[in-house]
């Protein structure tokens, strides 16, 4: 095997830390699923006859307790296969796990990857192709289209949407009437700032209300969606591009909202504060959306959603999870983890999980099914984001495909919003290292894509 291979492999891992190295000569060996063994766990009495599926979920709290009611729902209703849900962190945790658990052989059969881990696995060859998985009575096409094509390399599908989102612009309904807002979104983001002055002042439980906040971690995929409507992108291609004036100027907007205007800061968690109405506005995932609702309900005030406000463009990304089945499982356990899949897909459990979740309905007749029907009905918070896809795209391929490029720009954004570090020196140095870590694994990506 060539040796560049390998080193490739040790760069595209390398946000799995040293777990990575095993995985640089995994993918190459032409072994078959031989002499891995499965992620260790436990089965109740009742189904220890059944072939067993673990699943490593990147779900906590509501999602996570929601996904474990689906897998409980799935073992009763049949006798061949129980799933096992196992909670492993955040993505980027289940992430890492997944890459310590090939090193060991004992893998896990499915996984809730991230839209950026995923493609980790792909560029190693660890991931199992879908297609063939389907049948007459299950067909990709229950998928929304928009959503599956992004799991689509070289004409296979490797990965699923399952707990998909977009970033949604969230308003509080009760602030902006005190400010006398109008009940709605802003046009743009000029009109946006507009409003912003008028509600300086304003005061919630005792405390001076800011305009937004932007996430201190992970706070690089809200900001792609600001990149693209201000002209921008973090990459043309593999070629960096986010240090070029429309990204700057992106940034810059932000970065006189918090040391000029003072009407915005940088937060460890921009729902929290939402939600204690610390902020009038905020900018994050469709999957918090239920979460905020209960704060408003419990705090006796009322949330409205809105598309993102544009400004040269108007457009977000998507984001959010979906499911991988790993090639070096056994082909029965693939299967068996294949039935779960197909399990989740159907309409009434699909909107069950938007419904309980908040996250958009990947399954086109979800929506269809009363009980997202009526919610969708009754909230139409619960609608923007599903009529906002017509406004989504694809994430630029050097954040998508190049290891920790997410950590190299939230670390410079932590810099700008924190520090009130000047912008054009920050994405200098961001693209210095996103073009240095892109030609480390250029080569093995092309071979992929």
């Amino acid at each position: 095997m060539d040796t560049s291979t390998v080193v490739s492999r040790r760069s595209l891992l390398g946000g799995a830390g040293a777990a990575a190295l095993a995985l640089t000569t995994f993918g190459c060996s032409g072994k078959s699923d031989s002499g891995y063994g499965q992620a260790k766990g436990n089965v109740p009495d009742k189904y220890a006859k059944r072939t067993r599926v673990v699943l490593w979920s990147a779900y906590s709290g509501t999602p996570g307790t929601t996904l474990s009611a689906l897998a409980q729902k799935f073992n009763d209703s049949q006798d061949e296969v129980y799933v096992e849900v196992q909670f492993q962190g955040t993505y980027d945790q289940a992430s890492q796990k997944t890459a310590a658990a090939v090193q060991a052989k004992q893998i896990p059969d499915l996984v809730t990857f991230s839209e950026v881990t995923w493609h980790r696995f792909y560029l190693n060859d660890l991931l199992e192709p879908l297609d063939g998985y389907f049948t007459g009575d299950f067909a990709k096409s229950v998928y929304q289209q928009q959503l599956l094509s992004e799991g689509v390399l070289k004409g296979k599908t490797w990965w699923l949407p399952f707990a998909r989102s977009t970033p949604l612009f969230y308003y509080n309904k009760t602030l902006f009437a005190k400010a006398g807002l109008p009940d709605r979104g802003p046009a743009d983001w000029d009109e946006w700032y507009g409003w912003s002055k008028q509600l300086k002042g304003l005061q919630a439980s005792g405390k001076q209300v800011k305009m937004e906040c932007y996430q201190k971690v992970d706070g690089d995929w809200q900001f792609q969606g600001s990149v693209w409507q201000w002209g921008g992108s973090y990459s043309d291609g593999l070629t960096v591009t986010i240090n070029k004036p429309e990204a700057v100027a992106a940034a810059e907007w932000q970065r006189k909202l918090i040391f000029d205007d003072k009407m915005a800061y940088m937060a460890d968690s921009p729902t929290t504060d939402f939600s204690n109405q610390l902020v009038a506005t905020m900018v994050t995932s469709t999957g918090s959306l239920s979460t905020a609702v209960a704060a408003a309900k419990k705090g006796g005030w009322e949330v409205g959603t809105a598309f993102v406000p544009a400004k040269a463009r108007q457009v977000v990304p998507t984001g959010g999870g979906g499911l991988s089945i790993m090639r070096y499982a056994t082909s029965k356990r693939k299967k068996a983890a294949f039935a779960f899949i197909k399990f989740l897909a159907d309409p009434a459990n699909a909107a069950y999980w938007c419904v309980k979740t908040g996250y958009m309905p990947a399954v086109g007749e979800a929506v269809n099914d009363p009980q997202l029907a009526t919610l969708l009905k009754a909230n139409p918070n619960y609608n923007v984001a599903v009529q906002q896809l017509a406004k989504v795209r694809k994430e630029d391929e050097v954040r998508l495909m190049v290891p920790n490029s997410n950590v190299m720009i939230y670390t410079g954004l932590q810099k700008i919003w924190s520090d009130n570090a000047p912008v054009q020196g920050v994405f200098d140095d961001v693209a210095s290292q996103l073009t240095k870590a892109t030609g480390q694994v250029k080569a093995q990506i092309e071979k992929h894509v």
